[in-house]
């Protein structure tokens, strides 16, 4: 099975940007489609994005398009998110998931998931 793990959360202000990565071990990389979502407290876990094996295709969620970005490098094994014109309400723990099949927008169709990680925005 394929092991992810996140990294590059962190505060930032309204307005500005923030890159997460999601590092993936295990398992061949490219095999994977890949996906964000977010969960904020005493929310459920919400669809951010997903790319497809070789990142021809991307989907986003209304609230993050235009404003995010999901991109991936099988060589380095690494899932991107770049956040740009964050806004409080983005606030969450951001967790990466890989899926066989593509596109997927419901966390229970991925199989492996990351730790996840802290973004904060402060207004």
């Amino acid at each position: 099975q394929i092991q992810l793990v996140e990294s590059g959360g962190g505060l930032a202000q309204a307005g500005g940007s923030l890159r997460l990565s999601c590092t993936a071990s295990g398992r061949p990389f490219s095999d994977y489609a890949m996906g964000w979502f977010r969960q904020a407290p005493g929310k459920e876990r919400e669809f951010v994005g997903a790319i497809n094996w070789d990142s021809s295709r991307t989907y986003y969620a209304d609230s993050v398009k235009g404003r995010f970005a999901i991109s991936r490098d099988n060589i380095e094994n690494t899932l991107y998110l770049q956040m740009n014109f964050l806004k409080a309400e983005d606030t969450a723990v951001y967790y990466c998931a890989a899926c066989l099949s593509f596109p997927k927008y419901q966390a229970r169709e991925y199989h492996s998931w990351g730790q996840g990680t802290q973004v904060t925005v402060s207004s």
